[in-house]
């Protein structure tokens, strides 16, 4: 089993997922004690936070080289990191380090392939709906139309979000609300919806909505860990 390199603490409420879904697969896959060969470096949301809303992407981004080049030198094999927005700056990480770097949108679109689907929602912070560092990924590589909520409930998820998700409160009434989004954008011909902030699924599950749900740090998570057992 090779071993799995992680970006975390944006924020660390999901971030605590990877591990539990990292180490579930594992188990699944090669049964008894078995658990998952990893490495996390996590950073201070609080200051990624301060840059993200500065716009200074370049210096996240050298955070996430200095994270990266962490996780080459204690022995990881390949690197994930462990949130949808911050993929905006990405590109330090791979054009950083000699390992491979597994991208969030590349394991969700074949996901979303695998079941045949053509048009799919997406929710996450105004930053991964509105630029097209996710989305591109989503239709050049997968062929898949995607909608995303108009610019008011664009808001609303963003700010239940920054302002609620991050901090580990997850409130009945933001429940309702993004279930009421979800619907309505299944009402414009949605087949599913791509839950692209790794805490969404903390508020919302498949029981909830009547389109298939895409989590995309579980998939994100699961994918690392058959291409670690692949590369054996």
């Amino acid at each position: 089993m090779k071993t799995i390199g992680l970006i975390g603490g944006m924020s660390w409420e999901s971030s605590k997922l990877y591990y539990e879904f990292l180490n579930t697969k594992a188990k699944d896959l090669l049964g008894g004690s078995h658990s998952a060969k990893c490495v996390m470096v996590s950073v201070d949301f609080a200051e990624i936070e301060r840059l993200t809303f500065k716009g200074d992407w370049d210096a996240i981004g050298i955070l996430m080289k200095h994270a990266a080049q962490q996780l080459e030198r204690a022995g990881a094999d390949i690197i994930l990191l462990c949130t949808n927005t911050i993929h905006l700056v990405s590109h330090y990480i791979s054009e950083n380090v000699s390992i491979p770097f597994m991208h969030i949108a590349a394991t969700t679109g074949e996901s979303i392939k695998k079941i045949g689907l053509k048009k799919v929602a997406l929710l996450g912070t105004k930053f991964t709906m509105e630029k097209d560092f996710y989305t591109k990924s989503l239709i050049n590589d997968f062929g898949l139309d995607v909608l995303i909520p108009d610019e008011h409930d664009r808001q609303v998820v963003h700010d239940i979000i920054y302002n609620e998700l991050v901090k580990g409160q997850f409130t009945n009434t933001s429940k309702q609300t993004v279930i009421e989004i979800v619907k309505e954008l299944q009402n414009q011909g949605a087949q599913g919806v791509i839950l692209g902030c790794t805490e969404l699924p903390i508020l919302i599950s498949e029981l909830d909505v009547a389109i298939p749900i895409f989590d995309t740090g579980k998939i994100h998570a699961y994918e690392a860990i058959e291409w670690s057992l692949k590369s054996r």
